[in-house]
């Protein structure tokens, strides 16, 4: 007897008597269709948008059933006998999230989490469904993945259940990449939206200031004018595709000790689409799209500051078969300004005053954001003193005619060089000062 020989007859014995396959360790299956995470039991998926392509894998994964116990699936579920499909299916969702064992670290769910979905699978399938409501579990006798009784390998007469990770990813992510609908069921259909697209705008510091109009040039994709979209050349015929049966993929059964691996893959023939065509566009070669460089007219509102971003509906990527266009994202650079700096609606700036204007008070012109206004300097202003002009700020983002403060900060200037003349004066002056300063002091000591 062969090695293989006596590999199968043991696990043909351990299964008959036990109801399950004992696989020896020196025996490893040749082949492993199904490629997964080690810290998961579900095939690693990209939500982003382009996960919505049809041109992906799936997978199905069957599980063994054997020694399950009488159980009540309703009860499971938390459902009624009466409960219609839309019912089950929102109350497998729940649990599904509840009870998935990568939600409960720490905690073996994993018993849980297959018993509801073989109560889904049961529950949710109308000829199983009207078998357990007459004979129960035990009226069921195999499960959706088979269709009588075999061998321990699954596939058609072995006991296996059949998890759809399609479903899986539908409950956790509220709807599933185009492809995972159904088992081996026609694709689903319906227009995708394009990509949205980005482009960084430089913008000067007064247009974030007061808003203006920028141009900006793009390079995106654009729906095919000869095929308006569709990939086919006009007149061409499209017929279904005949591997798949229209159903964009291809499914493979692999056999193994511990059940059924069911692969999906993407159609090679049809590409996914579920139809085959004579000719495509020659336009666009059979994409629906085409690449074209535009230059756009974008108003840049009042009050904006560096790093918001600015939407323009419509001027992403088109989407794939005529699909609905993308948005186009503008995030927005603020030059710095060499005379204002800005904080939200408030603007910041300095301005030096001579010593005398400080001293004796002056008026004197300064720039803000729109012009230039006069201010008065009071009499005795300090260096670093800090004056408030109300209403000469920004304004505020959605609301033009609400505008922030300018804050201007006074710097004095100190000549360093000064003639002989002004020098004997600044002496006078100090000599007066000091007789002021002596006469306080004989006022307050000498009594």
């Amino acid at each position: 007897m062969t090695h293989f020989s006596k590999v199968a007859f043991s696990l043909f014995l351990s299964w008959s008597l036990t109801g399950e396959a004992f696989v020896p360790s020196s025996w490893t299956p040749s082949r492993n269709p199904v490629q997964k995470d080690a810290a998961s039991p579900f095939v690693t998926m990209s939500r982003s948008r382009a996960s919505q392509s049809p041109f992906h894998q799936t997978s199905r994964l069957f599980m063994s059933t054997r020694n399950s116990t009488e159980r009540d699936f309703y009860a499971i579920l938390g459902v009624g006998r009466l409960a219609d499909k839309a019912a089950i299916k929102a109350a497998y969702r729940k649990l599904a999230k509840q009870y998935h064992p990568d939600a409960n670290p720490g905690v073996d769910t994993t018993e849980k989490f297959q018993e509801l979905n073989r109560a889904y699978e049961v529950l949710t399938d109308p000829v199983l469904k009207q078998k357990y409501d007459r004979f129960g579990e035990r009226g069921l006798g195999t499960s959706a993945a088979s269709d009588a009784e075999g061998s321990p390998f699954g596939g058609a007469g072995g006991r296996g259940q059949e998890v759809d990770l399609g479903d899986i990813f539908d409950s956790f992510f509220g709807g599933g990449s185009s492809g995972m609908g159904g088992r081996n069921g026609p694709r689903r259909s319906g227009p995708i939206v394009g990509d949205d697209l980005r482009f960084d705008l430089q913008v000067d510091f007064k247009t974030a200031v007061f808003g203006g109009e920028e141009k900006v040039r793009i390079r995106h994709l654009e729906t095919c004018d000869t095929c308006t979209g569709s990939g086919v050349k006009p007149g061409s015929k499209v017929s279904m595709c005949t591997l798949c049966n229209g159903s964009g993929v291809t499914v493979q059964v692999t056999r193994t000790p511990l059940g059924n691996f069911q692969t999906q893959q993407t159609c090679a023939t049809c590409r996914g689409t579920g139809e085959r065509v004579d000719e495509y566009c020659g336009t666009c070669g059979g994409q629906g799209v085409n690449q074209k460089t535009k230059q756009i007219k974008v108003t840049v509102p009042a009050g904006v500051e560096d790093g918001n971003k600015l939407r323009v509906r419509g001027e992403g990527d088109s989407g794939p078969k005529g699909g609905p266009a993308g948005d186009l994202y503008i995030f927005l650079k603020v030059k710095e300004d060499p005379t204002f700096r800005r904080e939200g609606s408030e603007i910041y700036s300095d301005t030096t005053v001579s010593y005398l204007d400080a001293i004796l008070g002056a008026s004197v012109k300064t720039p803000v954001v729109d012009g230039e206004v006069t201010i008065k300097v009071p009499a005795g202003t300090q260096p670093g003193q800090v004056m408030r002009l109300k209403g000469n700020g920004a304004p505020r983002l959605g609301n033009a005619d609400s505008r922030g403060d300018h804050y201007l900060t006074i710097n004095i200037d100190i000549p360093k060089d000064l003639s002989k003349e002004e020098e004997n004066l600044f002496k006078q002056l100090k000599d007066l000062r000091d007789q002021k300063g002596k006469r306080m002091g004989s006022g307050i000591f000498g009594r």
